[in-house]
């Protein structure tokens, strides 16, 4: 992103000094108006940045309240509402010095963003983790028995292990490392955020996979949700095995 920006400032100076012909063929403008026009745009795209990186500071708080812990973690989940497939839990540990932008609950952002945040994420975190639990478990021991499960192997899977968890919401029972629980967490810290995002990335391409197997249902566009074409899917061919039984039996005779 400074890079980015650096080249927009550069793009600016050169327009201001009326470097107007190296301007003209570095970005195709030939008119002062179209000139005037790209630094406005430049200009706001400054401005957003700066934005952001106030948002981010503000999504800080808790990594800097908690800064004496050594390696702290983030841990949400995903996949707790649907019809069909796992829930998934991401755990991550990212730098001290982060340099992350744009991180935010996973909801809030689109598909293309949060797959290019999950291989930036993936790239400077200093460690990451994820667990999944079956339909099959989950109708087994219900979901939130389910998501501790899951949270619990992406925390194990951790190295260097962590010594605070930062939480959306939740105390995972069967942890020894102390956690602090985070109302709307997702929003609020950027190691949660971090973790939503790759553990609904990991969830949302299985989807994509089980609907090549499945096509009838419609997986790759409601994630296994209760969409109506989803639903009318489930009345017409009945479940198949990645359903939540205890999920769908409304919708089953």
């Amino acid at each position: 992103m400074e890079q980015k920006t650096g080249e927009i400032k550069k793009i600016m100076q050169a327009a201001k000094v009326n470097e107007l012909p190296a301007f003209i063929t570095a970005y195709g403008t030939d008119t002062r108006a179209g000139v005037k026009e790209l630094v406005k745009k430049a200009q706001k795209r400054i401005d957003d940045y700066n934005r952001e990186l106030e948002r981010t500071e503000k999504m800080k708080e808790f990594e800097y309240k908690y800064s004496s812990f050594s390696y702290i973690c983030g841990i949400d989940e995903v996949g707790r509402g649907p019809l069909a497939g796992p829930v998934v839990a991401g755990a991550v540990i990212l730098p001290k010095d982060c340099d992350i932008l744009y991180l935010n609950d996973s909801k809030q952002l689109s598909e293309k963003k949060r797959e290019e945040l999950y291989h930036e994420i993936m790239e400077k975190a200093v460690a990451t983790g994820l667990g999944s639990v079956s339909p099959e478990r989950i109708d087994e021991i219900n979901i939130l028995q389910a998501t501790y499960e899951a949270m619990r192997e992406a925390i194990g899977k951790l190295s260097p292990a962590p010594d605070l968890l930062l939480n959306d919401a939740v105390t995972i029972p069967g942890v020894s490392i102390k956690q602090i629980p985070i109302i709307k967490g997702d929003a609020k810290s950027i190691s949660i955020a971090a973790a939503s995002i790759i553990a609904k990335v990991t969830r949302d391409r299985l989807m994509v996979e089980y609907d090549a197997v499945y096509p009838e249902y419609g997986f790759a566009a409601n994630k296994g949700y209760g969409a109506k074409n989803h639903i009318d899917a489930i009345r017409e061919f009945g479940p198949c095995p990645i359903h939540r039984r205890t999920f769908i039996k409304n919708f089953i005779s």
